[in-house]
């Protein structure tokens, strides 16, 4: 489990790709404090098992992951390259602050960035979610985009589902928010208390 508070932005190194999966290798420094193998770290807001460390000389070290097929398809990793910056956070401990909210590194779809507002030190983001995941959006709660938990200050449903949301100076300068262009894909995961209380009352129907 996770809060959506990013730690570090890593970079991948080295991607392999097979047949219906790819083993990641990503560069960080602070985010492997701490860790060991079979430990999870959110990339981009993807829940991904650490599987080997290479220490760096640099006080930097690389970490490989292995990614599934399910995952390439259902999120924005499938299109991330080398070179490409992401965010990443380490797993929660009981003597973590809950910063964010509660964030499980299950990414529910991947959205698009429609437009980008400056505002005097901010700037107001509008991101086009799949109408699937639309009704679990509720201006003033918590969302995860790529890895980072915001507040959801605006949405609409028609005449396509978007949300907005507003970015400080903090998550445009440590994250891949800052750099993120209209029409760049976004990993979304929604609250996961709306959609258990959602299943319940199913379920109670």
């Amino acid at each position: 489990m996770f809060t959506g508070i990013v730690e570090e932005l890593g970079t991948l190194e080295v991607r392999e790709d097979g047949a219906d999966s790819a083993v990641l290798r990503i560069r960080a420094c602070k985010t492997l404090d701490g860790v060991a193998l079979g430990d999870s770290i959110s990339v981009n807001g993807v829940c991904l098992t650490v599987t080997g460390v290479q220490p760096g000389t640099d006080g930097s070290s690389v970490w490989s992951t292995d990614v599934m097929a399910e995952t390439l398809r259902r999120s924005s990793l499938g299109a991330t390259g080398v070179g490409d910056a992401v965010n990443l956070e380490r797993a929660v401990t009981a003597e973590t602050r809950l910063g964010g909210h509660i964030v499980q590194g299950h990414v529910d779809g991947v959205g698009t960035i429609v437009s980008r507002t400056p505002g005097d030190q901010w700037e107001v983001v509008r991101i086009a979610v799949p109408v699937e995941l639309a009704r679990y959006v509720v201006e003033k709660g918590s969302i995860t985009v790529d890895g980072v938990s915001l507040t959801v200050s605006a949405l609409a449903d028609e005449p396509e589902p978007w949300f907005e949301v507003s970015l400080i100076p903090t998550t445009l300068r440590e994250t891949t928010l800052g750099a993120r262009t209209p029409g760049s894909p976004v990993n979304l995961e929604v609250d996961v208390i709306a959609k258990y209380v959602e299943r319940l009352m199913g379920a109670r129907r």
